[in-house]
């Protein structure tokens, strides 16, 4: 992502939506976030993808993740989409249960890096890509992704690592391949033998390898 790394300090930006005029860090507040920015509004499967973080958005909210959209319309074509969204999840009379920020002058767009130079709007005009951003706390970047626009997101996988990633916040230990929650983890390198004894109640295992080297090291908390 152009300018923005794992680590920075998300922009405090300020954007209208279909709550009103916001600045980023204090939407946030001392909450999680999540933004996941969507090439255009009335586009099909642009409005699957939202459908589908409004149908488990309360899964994001046991998390104490608030959640917040992005495309280049304006809050009056968001306002009218997100009906179509709610009545494809047959919800029609409930409203679209996170905002959708309007950055039809690609703005935000161009400042996270987020555009996508092989698909255009009937102008000519470049659409974004699918980005999901990943926002701590202490308002730093802990995970980006890009999907082209052609691509779906799958919000299973977004809530996976959001589980890895409040985990590991917390605690001495990485999430493994395909990890899901109350699977056993493994503990960071970092700790010596003694450390992770005091550290891990529960024990923990050592894969054998050729190599003799004791890296391969899993708990379960």
């Amino acid at each position: 992502m152009p300018g923005l790394l794992l680590g920075d300090e998300f922009p405090n930006f300020e954007a209208d939506t279909t709550i009103g005029r916001i600045k980023f860090h204090d939407f946030l507040g001392s909450s999680w976030g999540i933004l996941f920015s969507h090439p255009k509004d009335f586009t099909p499967v642009c409005t699957t993808e939202l459908a589908c973080a409004a149908r488990i958005s309360d899964e994001f909210t046991k998390r104490g993740v608030k959640m917040i959209a992005l495309s280049i319309d304006s809050v009056e074509d968001h306002r009218h989409w997100s009906k179509d969204v709610m009545a494809f999840n047959s919800e029609t009379e409930s409203p679209l249960p996170f905002p959708i920020i309007a950055d039809d002058k690609r703005e935000l767009s161009i400042q996270l890096g987020m555009l996508d130079p092989d698909e255009r709007d009937k102008d000519g005009m470049p659409l974004t890509a699918r980005c999901v951003f990943v926002i701590g706390p202490d308002k730093k970047l802990k995970l980006s992704i890009l999907y082209p626009a052609t691509t779906g997101r799958n919000f299973d996988e977004l809530l996976r690592v959001i589980d890895s990633l409040q985990l590991t916040a917390q605690k001495k230990v990485a999430t493994p391949v395909n990890w899901q929650p109350n699977d056993k983890v493994m503990v960071i390198p970092s700790l010596s033998e003694a450390e992770a004894a005091a550290l891990f109640p529960n024990g923990v295992t050592t894969k054998e390898v050729p190599s003799g080297k004791k890296y391969l090291r899993y708990t379960q908390l």
